[in-house]
């Protein structure tokens, strides 16, 4: 986060007519998500990847060597075309899918092998290739680092990915692509359609792969999240392709909504929520600020501020452990409903704060924290549980997790548009910060006062990403 800067008029978040019961004749919308369901698709746990038994794919790829990372690629490609052999008919006015022209695997440490975009020299990727109509990938490093950080799912993930750039050469005019397009759109509408795709395997329906909605669906959102932009990258620039915050929302469009929700994604309708951004030109510290006592401080205001609509007394903040005598333990940071306080571990906390080591994180080491956001976000988390508890709300529930990751997206919206004399400001990459957080499993922004937390990563993302997009009227409505 940043602090000073322009100043906007106040966003406030009307908690106490949100957070409540529902009244006056309010209902929750149907088919709303928890903490029992995934999209309307019960939570699961198995080990996701290949099925046993599955067919071999019938496929030329070119210059394959056999090894376990191909035979992920080259089953992804069959199992994606036969999603869309399905799929572009009934989406799309009966069109007819055609297979992608060549595949090619390569290894970038020492092929040169040539596509119609260019030689595949020292290319650590994979790509679709307009040109040829081709799709290719890179076996020496990408796939194999893939596969090993996040599991078998990551590596279909960037092929189902790839495979959406040509479903939307396919489809041409129907997905509202040109050369004028920018290519962050573009990138959105194939993150999109590859969720969709996983959809469809969640569901059982693929004959190569089976996912869970727990596990499973976590390896796919921590893949999207490691090929993230970095923070203080422009929106516009030629090869942008989204913050993890932007990546994340595009593939849950589609694996909620399908992919005429993916085909009308276009330059309009996505700028519009587009959180990529260069970092503001008073930012010095693009975008982390030290986790001091100043800034715990300038974090209460912004809450306060953010909070006020609630008519409720907000948590005070205290330093020491990081839990409650006698009460709930969640530390680096608890909520202590006894005394409405929040007690908070600032060594640990500003460990969390550090940030993060991209070098480090390339590499598959530990290394550096999650950056300020994190911190503040599980601060904020803590306090938004005791404003909840104000209002008399549940904090001990599952869905009281969603609610409360719901509160921090809301109040980070906020931090966008701060007002008054609020200092915190939020910064290009916090948002990814807080993502990183809900993604561990010890994370603390969709947790319950007793630090429960939902078992379904999609869940987590999905709730903080509508309170930032949806505000806090929808925190209720959707996590009653």
């Amino acid at each position: 986060m940043s602090r000073g800067g322009r100043r906007y008029a106040l966003v406030a978040l009307v908690a106490a007519t949100v957070l409540g019961t529902a009244g006056c004749g309010d209902k929750a919308p149907p088919a709303t998500p928890g903490a029992g369901n995934v999209a309307g698709l019960p939570v699961t746990h198995f080990e996701s990847g290949l099925r046993s038994g599955a067919p071999r794919p019938d496929l030329r790829v070119r210059n394959a060597s056999g090894g376990e990372d191909d035979q992920l690629a080259t089953a992804a490609i069959a199992d994606v075309q036969a999603y869309w052999t399905e799929a572009l008919p009934a989406e799309f006015g009966g069109k007819r899918f055609e297979p992608v022209k060549s595949l090619l695997s390569y290894d970038s440490k020492r092929d040169t092998e040539d596509t119609a975009c260019g030689s595949v020299k020292q290319l650590v990727n994979a790509f679709y290739c307009a040109g040829d109509d081709s799709v290719a990938w890179d076996r020496g490093v990408l796939l194999p680092m893939l596969r090993k950080r996040f599991g078998p799912m990551s590596v279909v993930t960037v092929l189902a990915h790839e495979f959406g750039h040509a479903i939307q050469y396919r489809l041409g005019a129907a997905a509202g692509i040109s050369k004028s397009t920018p290519t962050v759109v573009k990138e959105q509408q194939a993150d999109c359609f590859a969720g969709g795709y996983f959809r469809w395997v969640a569901e059982d329906k693929s004959k190569f792969y089976r996912v869970s909605t727990a596990e499973g669906l976590d390896q796919i959102l921590a893949a999207m999240f490691f090929i993230r932009d970095q923070a203080g990258t422009s929106a516009t620039d030629r090869q942008a392709h989204g913050t993890a915050f932007d990546r994340t929302y595009a593939f849950q469009a589609g694996f909620e909504k399908g992919p005429k929700e993916c085909a009308g994604m276009n330059a309009q309708n996505v700028q519009k929520r587009l959180t990529e951004r260069p970092f503001d030109r008073d930012d010095k510290g693009k975008g982390d600020a030290r986790f001091d006592e100043q800034r715990v401080a300038d974090l209460k205001a912004s809450l306060d501020e953010a909070f006020k609509g609630a008519g409720v007394q907000g948590p005070q903040f205290r330093a020491g452990a990081g839990s409650c005598p006698g009460g709930p333990s969640t530390p680096p940071a608890s909520y202590c409903p006894n005394d409405n306080t929040v007690t908070f571990d600032q060594r640990a906390l500003e460990k969390l704060a550090e940030p993060v080591d991209q070098e480090a994180e390339m590499a598959g080491r530990a290394g550096g924290g999650l950056g300020d956001f994190a911190a503040f976000a599980e601060l904020a988390s803590r306090y938004a549980v005791g404003v909840q508890k104000g209002v008399g709300a549940s904090i001990d529930t599952p869905n009281a997790g969603l609610r409360t990751a719901c509160l921090v997206g809301a109040w980070a919206a906020f931090s966008n548009n701060p007002a008054g004399k609020v200092k915190l400001r939020l910064s290009s990459g916090d948002l990814d910060e807080a993502i990183a957080d809900l993604l561990r499993p010890d994370g603390l922004v969709s947790a319950n006062v007793n630090g429960e937390r939902p078992d379904s990563g999609f869940d987590r993302v999905e709730a903080l990403r509508r309170g930032y997009l949806e505000g806090s009227s929808s925190c209720s409505k959707l996590y009653a």
